[in-house]
C-alpha cells in the first residue's frame, strides 16, 4: 500500500492528532497550494511520462526549496520506480512522489523528533539563531507549550547584545506567565546571566531552563567565545552540557537558512532545529533540504502566529498536509 493510503488510514483513526493535523493543514496552506498546483499543471501538460516530465518535476522541487541535490535524488528514484512498475500516465505518479519524499527523508532510520529532557536534574535548552528568525518568540512559545504539559520553565535573557531583546523576552514571560532571569545591569556578560539563571533554577526546582542568546553571526569569533563561556557555565552548574542546542531558522529564507545552519554548526554543536514561519512560505520543501545537507533533525515547527502554533515536527503530518490536495477525493472520503 502506498504511503498516502497508509497515512490516511492512520490519521482517520487517530483522534489525538486532530488538533495538530489542523495546525499543519493551516500552517502549510501556502506551500500546499503552490506545490500541488504546479504538480497538477505538470500532469496536465504531459499525458505520458517522458524525460521532459522528469526535468520539469525536478525544477518544481528545486523551486519549492527542496534543494538541487535532494531534488535530483528524488526524481531519479521516481524515474527508476515508474520504469520498473511500467507507469506511463503522469496522474498515476503522485503516490510515488510522496513515497520517495518520505523514504529519502527517513533514509531507513527511525527518526526522533522528541526534545531531550534530563531525568536527573534541570533540563537546559540553549537556543541560537540570527536576529529576525523568530528566536525569542520561539523560546516563549516553547515555554508556553511546556507549561501546558505541566513543566515549570525559566527563561534566561542572555541576549544582552541586541537592543530590546531582554524587553521582548520579558513581555513574553508576562504574557504566558513564565518566570524570567533578566540581566542585573545593561550589557551584562551573557555567561553571568546564565549563571544566575541556572542558580535560580536549581534553588527553586525548575524543570526546564530556556536560554536566549545573541544572534550576531557576522562576528563568528565573538559569538563562539560567548557560547563557549555559556557552555562552561552550564556544565559547571548542572554537571552536563545543554540537553538541546536548538537552532531557530526562518522557513521564508529558503536556501539561505541552510547556509545559516551550516555556519552555526561550525560554532556550536546543534542538536535540533526549530523552523519558524512555515505558514508564511510557499516553499515548504526546505525541511527536506535541511535533512539532506545538515543531517540535523527538525524537532519544532512554527505553523502560525498564535502562541499555541509551535508544534513538534511530524514527518507524516508534514508530507500529508503538503500534498493532500493532490488526493482531494481520497482525503475527503
Amino acid at each position: 500500500m502506498a504511503f498516502f493510503a497508509k497515512l490516511k488510514a492512520k490519521l482517520l483513526h487517530n483522534n489525538e492528532k486532530k488538533s495538530q493535523d489542523n495546525n499543519y493543514q493551516q500552517g502549510l496552506k501556502k506551500s500546499r497550494s503552490s506545490f500541488t498546483t504546479k504538480l497538477k499543471l505538470l500532469a496536465s501538460r504531459h499525458r505520458t511520462i517522458n524525460q521532459e516530465y522528469f526535468d520539469e518535476l525536478e525544477e518544481i522541487l528545486i523551486a519549492s526549496d527542496v534543494g538541487p541535490k535532494v531534488s535530483a535524488k528524488i526524481v531519479k528514484e521516481i524515474a527508476d520506480e515508474t520504469r520498473m512498475l511500467k507507469i506511463t500516465k503522469a496522474e498515476d505518479i503522485n503516490d510515488i512522489i510522496l513515497d520517495k519524499m518520505f523514504m529519502i527523508y527517513t533514509d531507513g532510520e527511525v527518526l526522533s523528533t522528541k526534545l531531550n529532557f534530563n531525568q536527573k536534574t534541570v533540563t537546559c535548552f540553549l537556543v541560537v539563531g540570527v536576529n529576525g528568525n523568530g528566536k525569542t518568540t520561539t523560546i516563549a512559545k516553547l515555554a508556553a507549550k511546556l507549561k501546558i504539559e505541566g513543566k515549570k520553565s525559566l527563561l534566561v535573557a542572555a541576549d544582552t547584545f541586541r537592543a530590546g531583546a531582554v524587553e521582548q523576552l520579558k513581555l513574553w514571560s508576562e504574557k504566558i506567565g513564565v518566570a524570567i532571569q533578566e540581566p542585573i545591569s545593561p550589557k551584562q556578560d551573557p555567561a553571568s546571566v546564565v549563571f544566575q539563571g541556572l542558580d535560580q533554577a536549581l534553588k527553586n526546582n525548575y524543570d526546564v531552563v530556556l536560554i536566549d542568546t545573541a544572534g550576531r553571526l557576522e562576528n563568528k569569533v565573538n559569538l563562539m567565545q560567548e557560547l563557549n563561556k555559556i557552555n562552561k557555565v552550564i556544565k559547571q552548574k548542572l554537571g552536563h552540557e545543554a540537553d538541546e542546542v536548538i537552532l531557530v531558522l526562518d522557513a521564508t529564507t529558503g536556501q539561505n537558512g541552510v547556509i545559516q545552519a551550516q555556519e552555526f554548526a561550525k560554532i556550536v554543536p546543534i542538536s535540533a532545529i526549530a523552523l519558524t514561519k512555515m505558514d508564511g512560505t510557499s516553499k515548504g520543501g526546505i525541511i527536506l533540504a535541511i535533512k539532506e545537507y545538515l543531517d540535523i533533525p527538525v524537532k519544532l515547527v512554527g505553523l502560525g502566529e498564535k502562541v499555541t502554533d509551535l508544534a513538534e515536527f511530524d514527518l507524516e503530518q508534514y508530507l500529508y498536509n503538503l500534498t493532500r490536495d493532490l488526493f482531494a477525493g481520497e482525503a475527503n472520503e
